[in-house]
């Protein structure tokens, strides 16, 4: 496994790979990997040549200091994880080597910007699609890997790849999850054991949610219930749960089964702040 940092290094060992015409797969992280990382890179290694991974805590995504200098970074651990993975390279950077001068321009996506975690993390898109944007660049992959977790990321990032025309495909994974349904995060490492037991009510609660919705439940009366029982839980305060249609995370109140819906949810669980969704149609 090849580990590279510097942009000159990184396309050096790219051209060849270019030049013989190889399958390309990325997986962009910011560390801290866990089994839903790795389900990422196995899908990738399965349908590409070239597997590269890439670990940078990207500071333009944060509109939270704090939780920038909070996020776990575990980089030697990562890297023992991808070279057990077989991973072929892994891209680990330095701040001034992505940003080697302040950030001169910004990228709005007008309503899938300004709902849900647009709404509650001011710039935080802005700050993934340049991000994105260069790491695309610089690799020039065929495909790139997301979780569903990240849902209206996945939709942010699906949108970037149209407007500016990547020659890219995007393909979403479906969350990885502990036994009792946590989805996976890299902010779970940073949860005690009383906040993690409680952390469940925020998949069972999208569970309750897409049961009743089905059941032909009101949506209204759908989130007052949920609320209710996200309530008993004294460690978890909910941000929101809305019921979205997945193109452009607008807000739905009731089925539509002509196009992908899904239930997205945010909340702190103490201090650390969790999303999660759940697709009608899955």
């Amino acid at each position: 496994m090849d580990i590279i940092k510097l942009i000159p290094s990184l396309k050096s060992f790219l051209k060849p790979f270019y030049l013989a015409d190889k399958k390309i797969g990325l997986v962009p992280t910011m560390g801290a990997l866990h089994e839903g990382h790795l389900a990422l890179v196995r899908r990738s290694k399965a349908e590409n040549d070239l597997t590269v991974v890439t670990i940078f805590v990207n500071p333009a995504q944060f509109n939270n200091p704090d939780d920038l200098d909070k996020y776990p970074r575990s980089l030697d651990a990562d890297l023992a994880l991808l070279r057990d993975e077989g991973v072929d390279l892994v891209f680990v950077p330095e701040v001034e080597e992505i940003y080697p001068q302040p950030i001169g321009i910004s990228i709005n996506f007008s309503l899938l910007e300004n709902t849900l975690e647009g709404k509650f993390r001011p710039n935080h898109f802005g700050g993934v699609a340049i991000i994105v944007a260069k790491l695309f660049h610089l690799i020039a992959p065929d495909v790139a890997y997301f979780g569903q977790k990240d849902l209206q990321q996945v939709s942010i990032i699906s949108r970037l790849v149209s407007d500016l025309h990547f020659d890219l495909e995007i393909a979403m994974i479906a969350s990885v999850r502990e036994k009792n349904g946590l989805a996976l995060s890299s902010r779970n490492q940073r949860l005690n054991e009383r906040e993690r037991e409680q952390a469940t009510v925020l998949y069972q609660s999208l569970q309750f949610s897409k049961t009743e919705l089905l059941l032909g439940t009101s949506w209204l009366d759908i989130v007052e219930r949920a609320a209710s029982l996200i309530a008993e839980k004294p460690l978890v305060r909910l941000e929101y749960l809305e019921l979205v249609n997945v193109h452009d995370f607008t807000l739905a109140k009731e089925i539509n089964s002509q196009i992908p819906q899904a239930i997205c949810i945010a909340a702190y669980v103490g201090d650390i702040r969790l999303i999660d969704n759940i697709l009608l149609s899955d």
